[in-house]
């Protein structure tokens, strides 16, 4: 027998203007403006005075309220009285849902950002094929080569396939000595090393647009076809002994070879659009005091609709109340709902913004005050979350996408925070200060002569830092800094 009971949970879920709000807070200030002008275009509710010009225009939910005698009472409509009108009339004087907010940085405001017009690397190409005088499968050929290349300048593709896609997509019908010698054509256009198969050609064909008659050239072109792998591990004295070179002649071709370019798709490469950092705090520091302001462009200046407003004003004279009235006003109601938790949305996140980044920078005053890594403090996410009583997530998603200028940078808040390190005297400090002291090590080194990581960990523990070789690795390669073998220069 089918046995039912009952049974009660407490669950915890999101409403909706919680999630509104936690997709705005990781929103970056430089996405922000897209996505309000995204909610004015959704939602006719919603405005920003800014933005308007002129007059609103009527309404066309206004003629459905134009008059009462339009309409004829409905029993069914009893439960309009649900509707509490004086909850969506608002003076515009005392609008508590506008988000005026005033840093100062009006000026940024108006600021445009010039548009450079350039030719992207494909059209380039194209341009210098144009005017070549080419029968039409040759033209063909070049076109299908240039439109191979990859974003760094080179062919990866076999000629088999592309002879394949010119036979079934152009109905041209060529062999692969046809390709080989349009292919050494468009290697002659520049960038320089265009159109390579392989990194050897690449620099070979850069190497022999110079003067040819140079022994250096001469040297530097059998480096690269006969020791390209020595001379990528550094291993040098294999290179003297090999080429029968001394050190200065060895170092005038290695330093001819580094001049090239390794990606000559990068030379012209506007295709990808950069991200523009827009800060989205600024802190200046004011004979020793730090202050602390939001960027203006998380402050829009939004308000709820006064035509929105006055429908319901005309619902509320409105003597009969029939269905399609009714789905009017429900219409009406559900926008101006929508507007009102965005604008909220939109000052929790102004307000949470200075709250986390007000912890952040009293947390590491004087870091601020000096721009000295040495004097950056351990810190985790669970600091600043018991400090302003908040979640961790929320202050993760704080720190991952916002970034903070100051007089000595612009620095992503993540980069604030760090583990702590113990020191033999018991003192926990930042591992910052261990990579700052690091790198200080590595740019000062004998680069004939580089600190290996034995070496390095042997430094810091007579610094006091008691670390092991492991660790000094990890935060070598977060550094993005080489070992010492590839460091090593002539």
């Amino acid at each position: 027998m089918l046995k039912q009971h009952l049974q009660q949970k407490l669950l915890q879920k999101l409403s909706p203007q919680q999630i509104q709000f936690i997709k705005l807070l990781q929103v970056p200030t430089v996405a922000l403006d897209t996505r309000v002008k995204e909610e004015l275009e959704e939602n006719p509710a919603l405005e920003d005075p800014s933005l308007m010009t002129q007059d609103e225009p009527k309404s066309e939910y206004d003629d459905l309220n134009d008059g009462p005698e339009d309409y004829e009472q409905s029993s069914e409509d009893t439960s309009m009285d649900e509707f509490n009108v004086d909850d969506y009339l608002q003076d515009d004087s005392t609008n508590d849902y506008s988000t005026n907010y005033n840093n100062g940085d009006d000026d940024e405001e108006k600021k445009e950002t010039p548009i450079a017009i350039e030719s992207t690397f494909f059209e380039s190409l194209q341009e210098q094929l144009d005017l070549i005088p080419l029968s039409d499968q040759d033209f063909i050929i070049g076109k299908q080569i240039i439109g191979s290349l990859d974003d760094d300048g080179y062919i990866r593709r076999p000629l088999g396939s592309m002879i394949d896609d010119l036979a079934f997509s152009q109905n041209v019908m060529v062999e692969e000595e046809d390709v080989l010698e349009m292919l050494k054509l468009i290697q002659g256009f520049d960038p320089p090393g265009i159109g390579a198969r392989d990194l050897k050609e690449c620099l070979l064909i850069q190497l022999k647009r110079k003067d040819t008659n140079n022994p250096i050239i001469v040297k530097a072109m059998n480096v690269v076809e006969n020791y390209l792998d020595e001379f990528t591990r550094k291993h040098y004295d294999k290179l003297e002994k090999s080429l029968g070179l001394d050190s200065e002649e060895l170092k005038e071709v290695v330093n001819e070879i580094l001049r090239l370019n390794p990606k000559p798709g990068d030379a012209n490469q506007v295709t990808t659009k950069q991200m523009q950092i827009i800060p989205d705090f600024h802190i200046s520091n004011n004979d020793g005091v730090l202050i602390l302001t939001l960027n203006s462009k998380n402050a829009p200046e939004l308000k709820v609709s006064r035509s929105y407003q006055e429908m319901f004003e005309h619902y509320d004279k409105a003597a009969s109340k029939d269905k399609k009235l009714k789905e009017a006003v429900q219409f009406v109601k559900q926008k101006l709902d929508s507007a009102r938790w965005f604008i909220d949305a939109i000052k929790q996140r102004q307000q949470t913004l200075l709250k986390t980044m007000n912890a952040i920078m009293h947390y590491q005053y004087e870091y601020f005050l000096t721009a000295d890594e040495r004097k950056m403090r351990p810190m985790i996410l669970k600091d600043i979350a018991d400090k302003i009583d908040m979640d961790i997530s929320t202050v993760s998603r704080v720190a991952n996408s916002k970034y903070v200028q100051t007089e000595f940078g612009t620095f992503l808040l993540k980069s604030f925070f760090s583990e702590a390190i113990q020191t033999e005297n018991g003192e926990e400090v930042s591992n910052k200060e261990v990579k700052k002291i690091l790198e200080d090590c590595i740019g000062n080194e004998d680069k004939r002569k580089p600190l290996a990581d034995e070496k390095l960990t042997e430094i810091l523990k007579e610094r006091g830092y008691n670390i092991a070789r492991r660790t000094v690795a990890k935060y070598r390669e977060q550094m993005n800094i080489p070992v010492a073998r590839l460091r090593k220069e002539l």
